[in-house]
């Protein structure tokens, strides 16, 4: 146990009495000087080698918790397998007024309407051009800028800029607080914008693995038109998926109201689905992140079960500390061996065989 895991139990009442962003942005900063390395037994079941990249584990640091670069090196100590940063966009912008961060405690969930808020991907290139290449891999998420009407040219400018220094990258156009962002979805647009930043992404020197992240909340001819879409235009992955517009029955029926997207336990039962009917509409041809209300070893492994090659943690982390991943992984190795499986791998997709 590190002495931020140790800590958490009493910092966490001092933290909830501060504005949900303020204590976000104290997290930050307290990783950003973090540097013990998780030490522990490895579990060589849970490695695999993906896109050419060696994971040394499954769990990984969603985007939106270090928009900046500021503090993925502190993620990667706490036992993460990967971290990606962002979303990026090619100016800075400040994002949405403030308010924009809500827990809903008795939920265990968060909705935010953050709005792209980050420095902008000269800022966060400054900060990746110092990481060392094999310390921990580090994905980077792009997003457009508000104002701007080509979408397709924002995520190139990303990919130029950003796509030297990341080992993968992610096309968002899953968030629900950036105007006309989710429309890029629909399948003649998404096409074109995957083809444009995929020509990005081939136009340099070494081509990091280009993925999609897409939202919960998806009719099932938008399904079939993004899983026809990944395989046809040579995606390298899905992420499945961002939060949810939906407001599923909540206990803090006061801060559901909120606009936004909703993350955290109510997310995990959807994002599951969906997660399961991608592997089946791609044919498991496609690698899967799965993310969306992951908060123990068990919610993982049924994101890996469901077809997730990889798995993602945010809002939960809110709530257990940081030391979640830590425990998700040490938990993960006893419920391969309950189901018979020896290495991870094996259990991707166990629920449609």
């Amino acid at each position: 146990m590190t002495c931020l895991d140790s800590l958490y139990p009493f910092l966490r009442p001092a933290l909830f009495h501060l504005d949900a962003e303020n204590a976000h942005r104290l997290a930050v900063r307290a990783l950003a000087v973090h540097s013990t390395v998780r030490r522990g037994p490895v579990d060589t079941r849970l490695a695999q080698r993906l896109w050419s990249l060696d994971f040394p584990n499954p769990i990984g640091l969603a985007a939106g918790f270090d928009k900046n670069a500021e503090c993925y090196r502190g993620a990667l100590c706490l036992g993460f397998g990967f971290v990606e940063i962002g979303s990026v966009t090619p100016r800075p912008q400040s994002g949405n007024p403030r308010p924009r961060l809500f827990r809903l405690v008795a939920d265990r969930a968060v909705i935010n309407r953050m709005g792209f808020n980050n420095d902008g991907m000269e800022a966060v290139a400054t900060r990746l051009a110092t990481r060392e290449r094999g310390a921990g891999i580090v994905g980077v998420n792009l997003g457009k800028n508000k104002e701007t009407e080509d979408a397709a040219a924002d995520y190139e400018l990303g990919v130029a800029h950003l796509g030297p220094l990341a080992d993968y990258l992610v096309i968002n156009v899953s968030s629900p607080n950036t105007p006309g962002l989710r429309a890029l979805q629909g399948k003649e647009k998404l096409a074109e914008l995957i083809r444009r930043t995929r020509a990005a992404r081939d136009a340099l020197p070494k081509r990091p693995p280009l993925l999609l992240k897409i939202a919960p909340d998806l009719t099932e001819d938008d399904q079939r038109d993004i899983a026809l879409v990944a395989l046809d235009e040579g995606l390298d992955g899905l992420i499945i998926s961002n939060t949810t517009i939906a407001r599923p029955p909540l206990a803090c029926s006061d801060l559901a109201k909120e606009t936004g997207g909703l993350s955290g336990a109510p997310l995990l039962q959807p994002s599951t689905a969906l997660l399961g009917r991608m592997y089946r509409l791609t044919e498991g041809r496609l690698p899967l992140i799965g993310v969306g209300g992951v908060a123990s070893a068990a919610d993982a492994y049924a994101k890996i079960r469901a077809g997730a090659s990889l798995v993602q943690i945010y809002s939960a982390m809110v709530y257990e500390g940081p030391g979640l991943a830590a425990r998700i992984i040490a938990g993960l190795g006893p419920l391969l061996s309950a189901d018979g499986f020896a290495r991870v791998t094996d259990a991707v997709g166990a629920d449609h065989r």
